[in-house]
């Protein structure tokens, strides 16, 4: 992690106050002599909602799957729940919720017998485990299928079941790993919506997420991970004011003609990238970098000025190249 962030909140030592959810100091995960995970040093309070962003392979779901206790440490320290998982990772597991990237319903099964059945491996009476399906189907806004089969529900119905499946033993805390990706607009929203739902019931949310507005809604706090290192931790809007400006004009030009245009912009912003479509001018104010441009003769196809984005910081500190 940067040394501007040493002190920060969530930062090892920074507050020993605050009871941590999940602590790490210096975590390691090796496959072989790869090293995905690489020194991680994190603290997640109880109650909020932390986040871990990075493009593939940066080691966030490595590091989940370590959190989860299904993938032991290679090196460093880690608590859980103040346990330590190579130890006690069956009584972690008994008070967590865990939502995989991928759905892993029984698809034969209707949405009240995959809650029922989930329920009973945590050793739930089924007395208890009726209340709670009936519970968490409305919460999940399920209610009206209850008896129906998995198998020919939407994908943001089952996301929502997986949701409220991981639910069923009342977790302290919630790890969801892409909670909503290949999701519509609508069923991610709803998906939100669920999830500040368990957050003001006292809930600690882990979320990884790809989708840089998801970050924004959810998360507290979140740290950025690449290439198995943590180089950026902070709220969205601390990041954003760290790493970015508090503006972002977009000048969009004719092919083959930015570079020549963005010659002319370089005092008008802190920062200028030229993109294969279009210039971005990284600015305090948009609107007077505009009016300067176009006093200079610069004429652009279209213009947009926009406020600076997580998704600015998040390219910024791991770059655009496509990472497979």
């Amino acid at each position: 992690m940067e040394s501007e962030t040493a002190g920060a909140p969530g930062v090892i030592g920074a507050d020993p106050e605050q009871a941590a959810m999940v602590r790490a100091e210096g975590l390691v995960k090796r496959f072989g002599e790869f090293e995905a995970v690489r020194g991680v040093d994190v603290a997640v309070r109880k109650g909020e909602a932390f986040g871990f962003l990075g493009p593939n392979g940066a080691g966030k779901s490595s590091t989940m799957r370590m959190i989860a206790c299904v993938s032991p440490r290679s090196a460093g320290e880690l608590r859980v729940l103040g346990l330590d998982p190579d130890t006690e990772g069956p009584k972690i597991r008994a008070r967590l919720g865990v939502v995989p990237q991928q759905d892993n319903l029984d698809s034969e099964l209707t949405v009240r017998q995959n809650l029922q059945v989930y329920g009973r491996y945590f050793g739930l009476s089924r007395a208890h485990v009726r209340r709670k399906a009936d519970e968490l189907m409305a919460f999940a806004q399920l209610t009206d299928r209850a008896d129906e089969e998995v198998e020919p529900l939407s994908g943001g119905m089952k996301r929502r079941l997986t949701i409220a499946r991981s639910l069923v033993n009342d977790p302290e805390l919630l790890l969801l790993d892409e909670p909503t990706t290949g999701l519509d607009p609508q069923a991610r929203h709803l998906l939100w919506d669920r999830l500040f739902r368990l957050k003001s019931q006292g809930v600690t949310l882990i979320i990884t997420t790809h989708y840089m507005d998801e970050a924004e809604q959810l998360c507290d706090r979140l740290v950025v991970m690449d290439a198995g290192r943590i180089v950026a931790e902070g709220s969205p809007s601390d990041l954003i004011s760290r790493y970015s400006t508090r503006e972002v004009l977009e000048l969009r030009f004719a092919p083959g003609e930015q570079e020549s245009a963005a010659r002319g912009l370089d005092d008008l912003a802190e920062r200028v990238e030229v993109l294969p479509d279009r210039v971005l001018l990284y600015t305090r104010q948009g609107e007077a970098a505009l009016e300067r441009a176009h006093a200079r003769g610069v004429r652009p196809v279209s213009s947009l000025v926009r406020r600076s984005t997580l998704e600015d910081v998040f390219l910024r500190l791991t770059g655009r190249t496509l990472v497979d």
